[in-house]
């Protein structure tokens, strides 16, 4: 491992070369600048990456002829850059990724990552995000790495040794924070809808944002709860303190909160820094749904865009407009459903921010599929859940009208009855 500048690292990266960079927190910053700095010298260099946060210069379109963007998963950073043609979007499971860099399908000449100093026998983590950057170090030609003491040092697969490292940087500056959102409303009543659904011993899976927050602020009377999710924020903190999840329960890594990456606060960063109750593993065995169903009562919560009256879920797309990406949903959502006693939950605000309405009648042209209607069975919206499994699609749709929004409800049985051709087919 050689230490050098930024400036100096990013010159081993040539023309035409797939470079691949650290996920969500972990973006190294020092090193994307230093080499957008060098974009008049580059041509065709692809970045690829699941989300990222913090700027993303090199989607810039005055950069078109030296950098393109192949997405992974799309954040808000890159997401007009699909639109203007800077960046392409990659359907793909999260939990397939790595197995597109280790089989070849997409080699990497290059990963820029970000990793805690090395400990004294001289092993960097990769701290709050494995996820798919294991794979990459593994198969990367060169690996140059920012070395940041507010990394924290994570136990699991992200150990990553300092002979594996061509340039190091040594930089000292925060890493990404996300504060936890003011929770609304109708956050506050979908979270304890979910909440009166997770039973005692469950293990969860859950991501960010206000309706997993809302969830985990409904949950202090339960029990025993576990954690075996791809992404964790802040709001596991104060339930694990209070004892509440402990993962007792749970087969695989009993007493372990399991995760492939995280965003969040200071806090939740010196809550993981050498802390062996947090084990951050590849995406590839976090996602997979034959390890996923080990665990008795795996609830699975994810997030929708809209869904459809007989309950498909678009969870990545506005109409044609990608917004996000597939992502971890399907993984986890068939994960929980073959688990004993496993609830695999869509939660989503009955309305939009303008008032329309998110249960729609058919998906908008365009829209895709993330979890088909033959995997759905919870939805949960602020007015209650429908339970879809075993369910006839004119079941279905009057189960779905009874938690939309009370301003759409009788424009969707308007459309029910059209489609399902018949008032009595409704109300049974």
């Amino acid at each position: 491992m050689r230490y050098v500048s930024a400036n100096e690292a990013v010159q081993a990266i040539k023309s035409h070369d797939r470079v691949f960079i650290h996920s969500v927190a972990a973006a190294p910053q020092q090193l994307i600048a230093a080499l957008v700095a060098r974009a008049d010298e580059l041509r065709s260099v692809e970045l690829v990456h699941i989300h990222t946060e913090g700027p993303a210069p090199y989607t810039d379109p005055k950069y078109r002829e030296s950098f393109h963007t192949r997405a992974l998963f799309i954040g808000s950073n890159i997401r007009s850059a699909v639109v203007t043609g800077e960046a392409d979007y990659v359907p793909v499971f999260l939990s397939e990724v790595p197995g597109l860099f280790r089989r070849g399908i997409l080699p990497l000449d290059m990963a820029l990552i970000q990793v805690s100093p090395p400990d004294q026998h001289g092993f960097c983590s990769l701290g709050v995000s494995v996820d798919v950057t294991r794979a990459a170090v593994e198969v990367a030609q060169c690996v140059i790495a920012q070395i940041n003491p507010h990394m924290p040092r994570t136990h699991g697969d992200g150990h990553i040794h300092i002979n594996r490292i061509n340039f190091a940087v040594e930089v000292d500056e925060p890493i990404y924070e996300h504060a936890p959102a003011v929770l609304s409303d109708v956050e506050r009543a979908i979270g304890r809808h979910i909440a009166g659904l997770v039973s005692d011993g469950a293990t969860l899976q859950m991501g960010i944002g206000a309706i997993p927050d809302a969830v985990l602020a409904s949950l202090t009377t339960h029990k025993n709860l576990g954690i075996h999710t791809e992404m964790f924020s802040d709001g596991i903190i104060d339930l694990v303190e209070r004892g509440i999840i402990n993962g007792r329960m749970k087969k695989t890594h009993p007493g372990k909160i399991v995760g492939g990456f995280m965003m969040g606060t200071r806090r939740l960063y010196d809550f993981v820094d050498d802390n062996p109750q947090i084990a951050m593993l590849d995406i590839t065995y976090i996602n997979d749904t034959s390890v996923i169903r080990r665990n008795p009562n795996v609830t699975a919560i994810n997030s929708a865009i809209e869904v459809d009256l007989t309950g498909q879920v678009c969870a990545d797309s506005i109409g044609t407009f990608q917004y996000s990406g597939v992502g971890g949903q399907m993984d986890f959502m068939r994960g929980a459903a073959l688990s004993e006693g496993g609830k695999p939950i869509i939660a989503l605000p009955s309305a939009t921010r303008r008032g329309e309405s998110r249960i729609v009648p058919v998906l908008h042209e365009g829209a895709s599929v993330v979890t088909t209607r033959a995997h759905v069975q919870y939805i949960v919206t602020e007015y209650g859940v429908a339970y879809l499994y075993g369910k006839t699609l004119r079941e279905r749709a009057k189960a779905l009208i009874d938690i939309a929004h009370p301003d759409h409800r009788e424009a969707l049985e308007r459309a029910a009855l059209e489609r399902f051709h018949g008032e009595a087919s409704l109300k049974h």
